[in-house]
Parts: C-alpha cells; sequence; structure tokens
C-alpha cells in the first residue's frame, strides 16, 4: 500500500527504518486532527510493515511502499524528549537543539498479537469466510471505488486469515471501524463482524443505486422531452408555422401594453419565474396561462363615445317604439358625459316580465353610445367562482365571467349586460349574488379582485345593465345597489306599432320576401294579437307573424304563379295560423254573484284573476282551493272576518254565517298564487255571494284588506293597469295609496280606464255592486230548515239540503 509522509517524527521513522531494518510500526491515532500526539493519543493494536520504496517529492513530503508483515500489541511508547521552551530570542544553537528533538523517531516496545484459531470450527468458519466473500464480491460490484482485479487477488488466497484480512482492507468504513475490525482477538469474531458491516454497507449502496437510477432515469425524460420540444419547435419554424410566442416576444408584449405599475411589477417577476422553470413542469404551464391573461385584457384601451344627444336619441328610436323613460335615462347620461368628459357609470336594472325588448334595449343602448356590448347570462349560476373566479391552484383555473367578458370587449369602457339576474342560485359553492356586490358598487368595482388574476381590475368605466323579471328575486343588499327602470307590459296599440315597424319587415327579411309581397292589415294583427297572444311582451306574437310568413312564403314556392302581393284577411288567419287558443272576449263582462275580478302582478306581466266563493249549508267554515300561499289564505281569513263584524250593515242575519260554509275558489287551480293585493276582491265575492248583489263584471279592483275594512297600498300596479286595460275593463278599483303611481301609467291604458281610489271597503263596494234584484239568496229567514232523510253526512242528506237550498 502506499502511504505519503509529511511529518518530521514519522519522516524520521521512515529514514531510520532505511537505513536500518526497513520495518517500520503502522498505528492510528485517535484523533485526526492532533498534529503531534503523546502516548494516549495512539491506539494500542498496529501492524509492522516492511518498507519497500522511498520517494522524495518536491512538497517536502515523502512517498513510501509498504508491505504489512503482521498484527502487533504495543507495550509501551518512548517518545522523544521535547526542547525546553525558551522565551525572549532564541539563538542558532537553541534553535538546531529544538529541530533535532522534534526530528526523533517514536519508539515502541510490541508483542506478536495473531489471529486465535484454538477452538474453532474450521469447517463452519470456512464457510463463514466464504459467505463473507460472496458480499463482498456484491458489495465491490456496488462500490465504485475498488477496482475489478481486488476479486480475482482475493479469490486467489486460501489462507482464511489473509482472506478476512484482505476483505478488511478493502472495505470503504470509517476510521474507527476498521481499527475494530483490526483489534478483533480471534478470526471467528472477525469474520462475523466483517459480515455485519458488508451487511449494513450493502443495504446502503442498494439504496444509492435505486435513488441514483430514479434521478438518473427523470433527468433523461426530461432531457429527453425537451431535446425533442426544440426539434418540434425548429420543426415548425422550417415549416413557417412558428408564431412567434416566445418568452421574449410575451415580454416585449407586455412592456408596449402600458400596464399599471403593481400588474407590470408582478408580471416582470412571473415572466422571470418562468425563465426558469422547465417548460415541461406544470408550474410552467400555469405561470403561462396568467401572463397571457393579463396581456390579452385591456387595461387603457377605451372606445370613443357618441356624444350627441341628437344621434343617441335617432338610434334609440329607430331600435325600440316606447320605453321612454330607459331612453330618457341613456340620454340625461350622455348629456353628463359630453360635458364633464368622464363619469361614474350608472347601473341600471332593467325589470319587466319576458320579450317586452329589455336584452334588445341594452344592446341599442350600446348602439347609441358607440361603445361595444358584451352579454353576460346569469340564469343558473350557483358558484361563486363563476363571478370572481378560480384560484391559480387548481387544475383547470379560469378568470370569473366578469373579466372574460372584459377581454372579449377589448375595451376598458364596454356596455355589460349581466342577463338574467334574479334568477341566481346558491348552495355549498358559494353565493354569486354576494360576489356581484362588488362588482354592482360604484365604490367598489375601481379596484375589483379576482381570485385568478390575483391583481385590481378597474372596472369603474363599464356601464353596466342588469335585467330581471321580477325584483323580489334580487336580494335586498344587490337591490339597494341598482338603479330600477321598470319596462311595463305592451298595449296593444304598442303591440301594432311593433308588429307593423319591427316584426313583419324583420321575418319579411328573413324568409327572403320583400315588403311588396305580403300585407297584412291592423284589423288581422289585431285579431291575431286578440285571438293567439296572451302575454305581456311581444315574444310569443314575433313566432306567430314567423309562422304565418312561412306559410305565405311556402305557397309562393309551391304555385310559382301565384299574383303577388298576398293579402292575409281575418277569414285565411285559420288556415295559416291553426285554431285561436284563445277567446277574444273569454275575459267576461258579465254581471256575476260571487264572482269578481281581481288583479295579480307575475313574471310574465299582469294578469285578470277570477275569484269565485259559492256558500253551502255546513257549520261556518271557509274552504280555500286553487294553490293559494299562506299570504292569500291570511287574506281570506280577514275578508271574512270583515264580513262577519259587518253582517248587520249588510242586512244578513248573524246565524247566517253559522249554518253555512264559504268556498272560495280562484282558477287556474294548477297555477300557484300568493300576495295580499286580492283581499279586496275575496271580500267583495264574499259579500255578493252572502247578499245576492251582482259584481259588476267590467270592474276589476286590487288592495290588501284589514280587518278593519282599510284598504291599504300594494306593487306591482303599473303591469296590473295594463293588464285591466288590455282585459277592456271599464272601471279598476285601487287604493287611495297608490293613486300617486298612476302618473307613471301608459298614457293609453291611464286614459281608457276609470280609476277608484279608495281607503275603505265600503267605497269598493259602492261601486263593484250592483243592487239585488232579489231578497237575499242565502237569508235564514227565507230557508226551512228540514232534517236530513238519512245520517247527518251521509250522501243522500246532503243531497237533499242541497236541492232545498238550491
Amino acid at each position: 500500500m502506499p502511504l505519503l509522509v509529511g511529518r518530521s517524527r514519522s519522516l524520521a521513522a521512515v529514514a531510520a527504518a532505511a537505513d536500518g531494518s526497513r520495518e517500520l510500526l503502522l498505528v492510528t491515532q485517535r484523533n485526526p486532527d492532533d498534529q503531534q500526539p503523546d502516548s494516549s493519543g495512539l491506539h494500542r493494536i498496529g501492524v509492522i510493515a516492511r518498507v519497500q520504496h522511498v520517494t522524495r517529492l518536491p512538497n517536502g513530503t515523502t512517498r513510501i511502499l509498504v508491505d504489512a508483515r503482521e498484527r502487533v500489541q504495543i507495550a509501551r511508547f518512548t517518545m522523544p524528549r521535547s526542547a525546553p521552551v525558551i522565551e525572549g530570542e532564541v539563538t542558532e544553537a537553541e534553535a538546531r537543539a529544538a529541530e533535532r528533538a522534534a526530528s526523533l523517531p517514536v519508539q515502541a516496545t510490541v508483542k506478536p498479537f495473531p489471529l486465535a484459531l484454538e477452538g474453532a470450527d474450521l469447517v463452519s468458519l470456512a464457510v463463514r469466510v466464504r459467505h463473507a466473500l460472496t458480499l463482498f464480491e456484491e458489495y465491490a460490484g456496488l462500490q465504485r471505488r475498488i477496482a475489478p482485479e481486488i476479486i480475482g487477488v482475493l479469490q486467489s488466497i486460501d489462507d482464511p486469515v489473509r482472506l478476512t484480512f484482505g476483505i478488511a482492507a478493502h472495505l470503504q468504513v470509517p476510521l474507527d471501524v476498521r481499527q475494530e475490525l483490526l483489534e478483533k482477538p480471534t478470526l471467528d469474531a472477525l469474520v462475523e463482524r466483517v459480515s455485519e458491516v458488508l451487511v449494513t454497507e450493502l443495504e446502503l449502496l442498494r439504496l444509492e443505486r435505486r435513488i441514483d437510477e430514479q434521478v438518473r432515469g427523470s433527468l433523461y425524460q426530461n432531457q429527453r422531452e425537451f431535446f425533442l420540444q426544440e426539434q418540434l419547435k425548429a420543426i415548425h419554424k422550417e415549416l413557417g408555422n412558428d408564431d412567434g410566442d416566445d418568452l421574449e416576444e410575451l415580454e416585449k408584449q407586455l412592456k408596449a401594453r402600458n400596464l399599471p405599475e403593481e400588474v407590470q411589477t408582478r408580471a416582470t417577476r412571473e415572466v422571470r419565474r418562468l425563465k426558469r422553470l422547465s417548460p415541461m413542469s406544470p408550474e410552467s404551464a400555469v405561470a403561462r396561462g396568467w401572463l397571457d391573461w393579463v396581456a390579452a385584457l385591456p387595461w387603457h384601451e377605451k372606445s370613443d363615445d357618441t356624444l350627441d344627444i341628437t344621434t343617441a336619441r335617432d338610434v334609440l328610436e329607430a331600435d325600440h317604439y316606447g320605453l321612454k323613460e330607459v331612453k330618457e335615462r341613456i340620454l340625461d347620461h350622455v348629456a353628463v358625459l359630453s360635458r364633464v368628459g368622464t363619469v361614474r357609470g350608472p347601473i341600471l336594472c332593467l325589470v319587466g316580465p319576458p320579450g317586452v325588448g329589455k336584452t334588445s334595449l341594452a344592446r341599442s343602448i350600446a348602439r347609441s353610445m358607440g361603445r361595444k356590448f358584451v352579454r353576460i347570462s346569469l340564469g343558473g349560476v350557483r358558484d361563486e367562482a363563476e363571478i370572481r373566479g378560480h384560484r391559480r391552484t387548481y387544475v383547470g383555473a379560469l378568470p370569473g365571467r366578469i373579466v372574460q367578458a372584459m377581454r372579449r370587449a377589448e375595451v376598458v369602457n364596454p356596455v355589460l349586460l349581466l342577463d338574467e339576474l334574479d334568477k341566481l342560485g346558491s348552495d355549498w359553492r358559494g353565493d354569486p349574488s354576494s360576489a356581484l356586490l362588488e362588482v354592482l358598487d360604484p365604490e367598489q368595482h375601481r379596484a375589483f379582485a379576482d381570485h385568478y388574476l390575483e391583481v385590481d381590475y378597474d372596472l369603474s368605466q363599464v356601464l353596466f345593465i342588469t335585467t330581471a323579471n321580477s325584483l323580489p328575486g334580487i336580494p335586498e343588499a344587490l337591490r339597494d345597489r341598482l338603479e330600477v327602470v321598470r319596462l311595463p307590459g305592451y298595449l296593444e296599440p304598442e303591440k301594432l306599432a311593433i308588429a307593423s315597424r319591427y316584426l313583419i319587415p324583420r321575418q319579411l327579411e328573413a324568409h327572403g320576401l320583400s315588403d311588396g309581397d305580403l300585407v297584412v292589415s291592423e284589423e288581422v294583427l289585431t285579431t291575431i294579437i286578440r285571438g293567439w297572444t296572451r302575454e305581456a311582451g311581444v315574444r310569443d306574437l314575433e313566432r306567430r307573424v314567423a309562422r304565418l310568413v312561412r306559410k305565405v312564403t311556402r305557397a309562393i314556392a309551391e304555385k310559382g304563379d301565384m299574383a303577388l302581393p298576398i293579402v292575409v284577411d281575418e277569414a285565411s288567419l285559420s288556415a295559416y295560423l291553426g285554431v285561436a287558443p284563445f277567446d277574444a272576449e273569454d275575459a267576461s263582462t258579465e254581471n256575476r254573484v260571487g264572482v269578481s275580478n281581481g288583479l295579480a302582478y307575475t313574471s310574465v306581466g299582469g294578469e285578470l284573476l277570477e275569484v269565485e266563493v259559492s256558500v253551502v249549508p255546513g257549520r261556518g267554515r271557509l274552504q280555500l282551493t286553487g294553490t293559494l300561499g299562506d299570504v292569500m289564505k291570511e287574506s281570506a281569513s280577514a275578508a271574512l272576518t270583515w264580513v262577519r263584524s259587518r253582517l248587520d250593515t249588510l242586512g244578513l242575519s248573524p246565524e247566517l254565517l253559522q249554518k253555512h260554509d264559504l268556498h272560495v275558489h280562484v282558477p287556474a287551480g294548477a297555477t300557484p298564487k300568493d300576495g295580499p293585493s286580492a283581499g279586496i276582491a275575496i271580500a267583495t265575492a264574499m259579500v255578493s255571494a252572502l247578499t245576492g248583489r251582482p259584481v259588476r263584471g267590467n270592474v276589476a279592483m286590487t288592495g290588501e284588506v284589514t280587518l278593519r275594512g282599510r284598504v291599504l297600498p300594494i306593487g306591482g300596479l303599473r303591469e296590473k293597469g295594463v293588464a285591466a286595460h288590455r282585459q277592456h275593463m271599464i272601471d279598476v278599483i285601487i287604493p287611495a295609496g297608490n293613486a300617486r303611481d298612476l302618473a307613471e301609467m301608459p298614457d293609453d291604458a291611464r286614459e281608457g280606464v276609470r280609476w277608484h281610489p279608495v281607503r275603505l271597503m265600503d267605497e269598493v263596494l259602492d261601486v263593484a255592486l250592483l243592487p239585488a234584484a232579489a231578497p237575499a239568496l242565502l237569508d235564514p229567514t227565507t230557508i226551512e230548515a228540514k232534517p236530513p232523510a238519512r245520517g247527518r253526512g251521509s250522501k243522500r242528506g246532503r243531497t237533499q239540503r242541497e236541492a232545498h237550498l238550491t
């Protein structure tokens, strides 16, 4: 084994051995950092070796080649006497003396220490030595520092002692373990300890090999994918398909966008991070997607607003008929914008039944202002992340619909329509209406926070328009942020104008006909409106017109020589549209006992609601049918209580309601109904049924009734008034508290009906009831009480009582 010797005492020992017996005692020291160890710092078991060759190196060290001979035990060390410590200046003689003292070798008295073999089972020992050799062969295969020739040398040794020491000499283990192996007293103990060390080292080497293979495989796969990606890029570049979408161009694009300072800082940091990531890393795709969204969003780009009020008015009038209030509000905004230059956009909420043109009106508003139009449908949205976006930690995360709409708009000042606001849902995933509070709050949406972007986005220049069919479906906190503009249902004259100006020309163009190919008079359109449609808007009317035009187009195609134009009259409507589903006069204006006309407000506009009351023998109970809600049932109970309190005034016997039941029914039975506004209609029908006084058939009414007979205000009067006018009612009874709402009523509806604001139920009865043509039908004095023929609850007994009552 070659050794490098550098310390003075070791060099002195080498020199003495080279000049004499050429034998050295090799001993390890306990502390490797001690440069001048004493006898206590040296181990007591060492090896005598013969110096084969000595070579002095230029750096002052000596290289020796030694051959170990035998193991010895050291009885005593003879350390050279150290030179005295001299303070102050040192003379030349003193320096030479110190140098001679340091160059003296260490001597030792030793005795042989061979491995003991007495009492050992030589056969078993030989097997264990061979097993240790087998383990060492596997160890050498895993340990790269052992030359392959060592295995051949060890396999050629027959002496078990030399073989065991040969194995131990080539183990790559710490110095203290090697010294422990050297000090084993018997061959049996040495072989056992060598096997234990080999087993431990093999486990560590196998683990290192497995980890190394995994790392190498991962690195190879990444390198292979990267190499293939680079080849693919080169192929695309040669084919001319390279879109230049690399990091350098993306970085230039971000700098050219003139981003806000906070966004620019964040984007720069993401670009630097993306450059350090592997192209195949999942984080790389996430960071690249975020940068693409930031680069695609508008931050300062805006469209030029049309500030000419005349132009804006002409566009609104050309697109829609009527809708005066919302048009005035948009013209006000344009006027302020022309004076100030910038103004915080209003948040309009267009509320009205389906088919009145809310969505198309929002598109027309954008066209009148010269802005881009973007629509977001909120119907059925239940996840808050649809508004605020998903966080980037989720796979497939995207910004919310607001940010996506801004990307489609490509400007910071579009008209953004949030359609069907009242159709939002909520569940365990969150409440989207709560997320919209920030979007629709002028004080907050200047710094809108999207979970995906994680930077503030300015929505202050956006003109938000929302639509809804009914206000109760919008949460109160969200409703407080909206400027509500109501769009009532269209009256018949308005439907005629819309059909003539917009619907028929649009359908003629869609079906390839010219304006002169088809003639539809106002009388025919009126018949279609009354007999084939029953709606607040014009959506069903347009479908009927489209069917009529399709039939005419087919007739022209089948008969090429048909004379044009084709004139559609009332007689031929059934041939084109089929049987009319509605009777134009199905809203009966006949004066009837126990039947009153109420007014209801639904999601499709105002409706006429009949209330029927029948009086049958019984025990004074109240039966309610017609799928009524809790509030409407309470209104019926309150109306009955008021009637009971006024029996004397009405000229009825107090015993009347004790022996008869009242049955209140509101057709149609399958349609749910609720609300307090039918209170006076129910009370009027009850009084009519009990007194026999008919209710005027051309009178409609709406209002809440109290136990004291007061009539309280209700909502939706505008839509109810339009429904009353559409059903040809002459008189409409309303609460006095709603009289101020008549100013918002369309002119035709307000002027075509006589309005009767009332405060008490007595006033309602004066207008709604006619004088009785005969004495009260159900006065107990005129009814002969006869016992039933059979049991009280039997069918025959009930039949006889009902026949007698009739």
